[in-house]
């Protein structure tokens, strides 16, 4: 039904005023942040190598690392990730930040995760996962920017795609919960949201797989 969806939608706008901005071809941009809080006994291996599984149901490719913590105890609180322009003022710098594009840091993380899913000319995301430890449990931060390709002679391919497999925003979310998801199936963690953007309702993370997506 959605496929058929779509086919009438685009023959709708040829007919119409629209078809010129249905042919438009357009990038969007939009960034995405994810703070969970994790209580659980679980130790910090069982907790990474759940969320490194957890993240490589989704990506394309991932770059890991551990880095030794800069604490002989756990702080009170846990660690944040910070957005930075690593080239400052500069003229470089100056250029990324007009283009928004920003690095994500994650120090005293005790793992940190650099992820990549790509679909070729359709979506891209990349996403940095931080894992802070701290004495009350975990704190698990994902940064990621999404990026799409709407419009143009490629949108009727896209689109078919989009109602059978599911939409590159769809898949999106998938990649975020999936971090959380695994920690909560593997180590039985006590896991709630924190803050983020865009916002998120109710408990997805708790659920077995992604519903929206299961169903196509």
């Amino acid at each position: 039904m959605r496929i058929l969806a779509c086919l009438s939608l685009i023959f709708l706008l040829a007919g119409c005023g629209t078809v010129n901005n249905a042919l438009s071809e357009k990038t969007k941009r939009i960034e995405y942040y994810r703070i969970y809080d994790v209580k659980t006994s679980a130790d910090k291996d069982q907790i990474i190598h759940a969320a490194s599984k957890g993240l490589g149901e989704n990506v394309n490719n991932a770059n890991e690392s551990t880095p030794i913590p800069d604490f002989t105890e756990p702080p009170a609180k846990p660690g944040r990730f910070k957005l930075i322009n690593p080239f400052g003022n500069t003229g470089m710098g100056s250029l990324l930040a007009a283009n928004g594009i920003k690095l994500c840091s994650c120090d005293g993380a005790v793992w940190i995760a650099k992820a990549n899913r790509n679909t070729k000319n359709s979506s891209d995301l990349n996403l940095t996962v931080c894992l802070f430890q701290y004495k009350g449990g975990y704190q698990v931060d994902e940064y990621a920017v999404f990026s799409k390709e709407e419009g143009g002679l490629m949108q009727l391919g896209r689109s078919l795609a989009n109602a059978m497999v599911g939409t590159p925003e769809e898949w999106t979310e998938k990649t975020l919960l999936d971090v959380v998801r695994n920690i909560s199936r593997e180590t039985h963690a006590d896991i709630s949201f924190v803050e983020g953007y865009p916002k998120i309702s109710g408990t997805p993370w708790l659920d077995s797989q992604d519903k929206s997506l299961s169903q196509k």
